[in-house]
């Protein structure tokens, strides 16, 4: 919302000061997929043999393409810029990749900066996948391609409406730190955060484009770096953006933590759980027959009323009262009424994945519940694999590498993991990740700052209602509404790797581009 054999970096679901102490639970899916076996070994493939913290070294290609019709003329400039401290201290070599249209004055176009999150994700995927001009050629309905993989013209890349720079974050894809650098100082949540700023910062200086139109656009963790950049260029740099766009979106982990007493998780991903189970045919004819979109507007409100009352009762719910709500949340997930209740009304994702389809032997993906797979076994609850992450992850590493050197003209000695090891991750104090209040603060001081939050109906990584909830609480004036604009569509966590859906996804993109870069 990926590397050595490409995952598609997960999101984090364990966000408590207890569940980041549990192995394997601290990955947030940033466009992404949890870390492979490598990414698990030491960091040493992430930053084995970091290049010298010389001077920027970038190489820059002319080339033309369509993008929803319209005929681009552009510059690609492949490299690295040596990120510097307040001091001018040398502190990372971070990888980038600009598309920028030919002709125009610089400070006439918007200029959108792109990345995945993680965190540890490189961001091949948002580049091979949404925002770059080209792409991987996903197979029918944007599932796994056979190999040998295909690069195709990305004609629904934003750059008719816009200027791109995609960003890899420090121990990811090809960017690294210089000798002598901890990875404390870049693997959290505020260094992160102030790693970015400073790219940003050093991007418009560099290359004059401070009087262009600024946006921001991350995936999955790529969201709590976007809220937080934001924020940070404010404050820090005074540098205000025209818009932010969330996609796979979580600023507020409590919608996602299975802690103790936190109610609000199972609410969060009750109606993907309808979505998921409608789109596989397991609810009753009444709920299977309706539409999409009318059917998850009934489970919402089944959501937010009964059920959410009744976890809240908790021990305080009669037998009686028990049993009618098992039955009920069996009606909008496909699961049966004993299970429901077995797990004391309170199904978690990974049970969900495991118990839809396990009459069929099958488990359903996290990042797309469209994908099906085959586990070790149909037995309890833990899955061996993602199917919905694996799918991607040998099509966008091969085709990056192949782009990056003969058509961007860039090659390094280096390896590129797309997800690397960037673990431990420094969280914030509390017991969770929230910058939601980050966010109303940039809105308070920007009155023109402009969100769009991007939901995919099948992810069950950044489940929507989640993320529905947390919008309705940035703040309580009309103005914080009035700039926030929520769409959906028919995908996972990375929804655009379906062609129709990709084709909605620009196109909403770029009227939201065109409607503030005025500030409007």
């Amino acid at each position: 919302m990926r590397e050595s054999r490409l995952l598609v970096a997960l999101l984090l679901v364990s966000l408590t000061a207890a569940a980041r102490a549990q192995p394997g639970r601290g990955t947030l899916p940033g466009q992404g997929p949890a870390p492979s076996p490598a990414a698990e070994a030491p960091a040493r493939n992430a930053d084995a043999r970091p290049p010298a913290p010389a001077a920027d070294n970038y190489k820059q290609t002319q080339h033309t393409g369509k993008f929803s019709g319209q005929t681009v003329a552009y510059t690609a400039t492949a490299g690295t810029l040596v990120l510097k401290s307040a001091a001018g201290k040398p502190r990372a070599n971070v990888f980038f990749v600009a598309y920028t249209k030919d002709g125009v004055p610089p400070g006439s176009r918007p200029i959108a900066f792109a990345y995945n999150g993680g965190p540890g994700s490189a961001s091949v995927f948002v580049h091979m996948g949404l925002f770059g001009p080209k792409r991987v050629q996903m197979g029918d309905d944007g599932f796994q391609p056979a190999p040998p993989y295909e690069l195709v013209d990305n004609e629904d890349s934003i750059l008719d409406v816009s200027d791109v720079v995609i960003i890899d974050a420090v121990s990811t894809g090809w960017s690294r730190m210089v000798e002598g650098e901890d990875g404390k100082n870049f693997h959290g949540v505020r260094q992160d955060i102030e790693a970015f700023s400073d790219f940003i910062r050093q991007y418009l200086m560099k290359f004059n484009r401070m009087a262009s139109p600024k946006y921001l656009m991350g995936e999955s963790y790529g969201t709590v770096r976007s809220v937080g950049v934001g924020a940070d260029l404010q404050a820090r740099h005074g540098i205000e953006l025209n818009g932010i766009v969330l996609v796979s979106s979580v600023i507020d982990f409590s919608t996602l933590s299975e802690a103790p007493g936190n109610e609000l998780n199972y609410a969060s991903f009750l109606p993907t759980y309808t979505a998921d189970a409608w789109y596989h045919k397991r609810l009753g004819p009444e709920l299977q027959g309706q539409e999409l979109k009318k059917l998850l507007d009934e489970s919402r409100k089944f959501v937010w009323g009964e059920y959410m009352t009744a976890l809240i009762k908790g021990s305080r719910l009669t037998a009686a009262e028990r049993k009618d709500m098992a039955a009920k949340v069996a009606r909008f997930t496909g699961l049966s009424p004993a299970f429901v209740e077995e797990a004391n009304l309170r199904v978690s994702p990974g049970r969900f994945r495991k118990e839809l389809l396990r009459d069929k032997r099958l488990m359903v993906g996290r990042l797309d519940g469209r994908y099906t797979g085959l586990d070790r076994d149909a037995a309890g609850e833990n899955q061996e694999f993602d199917p919905s992450n694996t799918a991607l992850q040998g099509a966008y590493s091969a085709i990056f590498l192949d782009y990056a050197k003969n058509e961007l003209k860039w090659e390094s000695e280096l390896p590129y993991p797309t997800s690397a090891n960037v673990r431990p991750w420094q969280y914030e104090e509390g017991r969770y990740l929230n910058l939601v209040d980050n966010l109303r603060t940039a809105m308070a001081r920007n009155p023109y700052l402009h969100v769009m939050v991007v939901n995919g109906y099948y992810d069950m990584a950044t489940p929507f209602a989640g993320t529905e909830y947390t919008f309705d609480h940035v703040g309580y004036e009309k103005t914080y509404a009035d700039r926030i604009s929520l769409t959906y569509y028919e995908g996972g966590h990375m929804m655009y790797t379906r062609p129709n859906m990709l084709k909605a996804v620009h196109g909403d993109i770029a009227a939201f581009v065109k409607r503030t870069q005025g500030g409007k």
